[in-house]
């Protein structure tokens, strides 16, 4: 049932965006969430498809790595995010940072949220996938949380 709803999402939107704990689940092929995360990567390989994602994604997934000093995990997780097809990193610059104020200011959202927010909306995406409820207070696309359609 779950699957069914993420595939409907991804059939309505041609360009998504991702927030970092979609990463998360598919690089620990989280047992929980694995069935829902697999459609979405399949989903960017395919031609005509496109995700984006805030470079503050890649700063949250290495912070456990090296905290650890897990260099071949570090190595990993470039080696495979760094290759998916049809996903563009978005670094944040001048306009996302006032996006992602406005956002902060109107919606209340962590600056780190609110940045991930204003890469979705500055890169034109229509949904974003996360798995935080905190993101359907913007209404700017289309909010899909995981937890929702298990």
């Amino acid at each position: 049932m779950g699957r069914d709803k993420v595939e409907a999402f991804l059939q309505r939107n041609r360009r998504i965006a991702l927030d970092t704990s979609i990463f998360i689940y598919e690089l620990e092929e989280n047992p929980r969430y694995r069935d829902l995360t697999h459609p979405i990567f399949s989903w960017m390989e395919r031609a005509g498809h496109s995700a984006v994602t805030s470079a503050v994604t890649m700063t949250e997934l290495l912070v456990q790595p090296y905290r650890r000093g897990d260099d071949l995990l570090i190595k990993s997780i470039y080696d495979l995010l760094l290759t998916i097809p049809n996903l563009q990193w978005i670094p944040p610059d001048i306009e996302i940072a006032d996006i992602a104020a406005k956002i902060r200011a109107c919606h209340r959202l962590h600056t780190v949220d609110a940045l991930q927010a204003a890469t979705a909306v500055k890169a034109q995406a229509t949904g974003l996938i996360t798995n935080d409820p905190i993101f359907e207070r913007v209404d700017l696309y289309e909010t899909l949380v995981l937890d929702r359609v298990l």
